[in-house]
């Protein structure tokens, strides 16, 4: 609860139109402290009628991205009725598009990162909580592995593309994918990223090619996330 209060939800950017920031606070309020299915549905739908997603609509907030860790701690803590009802919103805003303007949410990895990337990176940083949960808790986790990240360590010319070495979380597929590169707050988009050597397993070190790019445009620290991701617009 003092997480939940802790939050400025006012201060969270979101559609004026269709964003209503007491839905979030509250919604989250009555999720943790429900005691049956009655007072998790009427949570939910809180949350879903203007707090972290507007369900009518099929469309996400920034603030599901700030909401995310609150909810798996529900998920984790709360009543089993809430916790149903905090994986369904966490399923919800994962598949949701954002309105133009506020596609995109500050983190520790990024300062424009997608929130789609950004409720991905919280789900997988409970894996052990979200593989326990059962089915709908590893479906969780299969859709959040789409959302892949990849942080460059360390990078080395191969022609007129270069090898870099860096760090994976989620599921790179299979084949030439675009990706959105951040570099010291900036975007870019490579020509093309190809998975080079998978991480072994129980590892999350990796090698990507990124084609038409040198080393010396890909810094240390760098990342790069889905351009998919980035284009996704209600």
């Amino acid at each position: 609860m003092a997480a939940i209060e802790g939050v400025n939800w006012a201060a969270v950017p979101g559609h004026p139109r269709w964003y209503e920031p007491a839905r979030a606070a509250g919604g989250l309020r009555a999720l943790a402290t429900a005691a049956n299915l009655v007072q998790a549905a009427e949570a939910g739908s809180l949350l879903a009628g203007g707090g972290i997603v507007h369900g009518h609509s099929a469309a996400v907030f920034p603030a599901a991205a700030v909401a995310a860790p609150l909810l798996l701690d529900i998920a984790q803590q709360g009543h089993p009725a809430a916790r149903d009802t905090a994986l369904g919103l966490l399923d919800e805003a994962l598949s949701s598009y954002p309105h133009a303007g506020y596609t995109r949410v500050t983190t520790p990895y990024g300062p424009a990162v997608p929130i789609c990337c950004a409720i991905a990176h919280h789900l997988r940083a409970r894996t052990v909580l979200l593989t326990g949960l059962g089915k709908r808790g590893k479906a969780l986790l299969a859709d959040a592995a789409e959302h892949w990240r990849f942080e460059i360590r360390e990078c080395v010319a191969d022609g007129d593309d270069t090898a870099a070495f860096g760090d994976l979380a989620g599921c790179f597929p299979a084949g030439v994918q675009t990706a959105e590169l951040h570099r010291a707050g900036e975007l870019t988009v490579p020509a093309g990223v190809a998975l080079e050597y998978p991480p072994a397993e129980g590892s999350s070190e990796a090698c990507l090619r990124v084609m038409g790019r040198q080393p010396g445009e890909l810094p240390p620290g760098a990342t790069l996330f889905p351009s998919e991701c980035g284009t996704r617009v209600h």
